[in-house]
């Protein structure tokens, strides 16, 4: 944690909005980011950055600093999501959502960017048949690109559970992946 983040919280506790405005505007993409991969719905996405910010802003005199923030603030956003997917009906791909996929992967541009649409539409075609915490361990190691560790204090899965959780989801990701006729 950088001086200046170390400093921003410690003000956060003491109540500074100003320095919590700096929080959100430091995080709020991360956030985004997984509850986009999570949900696959934009709207719910930033629905539940607004609610993890709500979390973190009434709990931030909670916060051990000799955790990592980011894993902190991802921590209330996963369970956030997971409950979000609890209450919620399961996300299926729709035939839409493949055809995303097939033009996506024809594509021999490797730089090419998706949109927030084409990651939605990516994200669920291979999230269909995983359990909600294949999904949050494929979705922090493999999108989000965090180490099984921070993901086990994330998920509170030990090694075992995370490691069992990403090799199910990357067999029923490349099962996906051989059905729709990429290798």
């Amino acid at each position: 944690m950088t001086l200046t983040e170390r400093d921003m919280i410690t003000r956060c506790q003491q109540g500074d909005k100003d320095a919590f405005r700096w929080v959100v505007q430091t995080h709020q993409r991360m956030l985004f980011s997984l509850a986009l991969k999570m949900l696959c719905d934009e709207e719910e996405a930033k629905d539940m950055v607004q609610e993890t910010f709500i979390r973190v802003w009434q709990r931030i005199r909670d916060y051990n600093p000799d955790r990592t923030f980011s894993t902190w603030i991802y921590t209330i956003a996963s369970h956030l999501c997971l409950d979000r997917l609890k209450r919620t009906n399961r996300i299926v791909a729709v035939p839409d959502d493949e055809l995303v996929v097939r033009r996506f992967a024809s594509n021999s541009d490797s730089q090419r960017v998706l949109e927030n649409q084409e990651w939605v539409a990516l994200v669920r075609t291979m999230a269909e048949g995983l359990s909600d915490k294949q999904r949050l361990v494929f979705t922090l190691c493999q999108l989000e690109g965090l180490s099984s560790e921070e993901a086990q204090e994330i998920t509170g899965l030990d090694a075992r559970q995370v490691k069992s959780n990403l090799y199910a989801a990357r067999q029923t990701i490349r099962k996906r992946l051989k059905a729709l006729g990429y290798e």
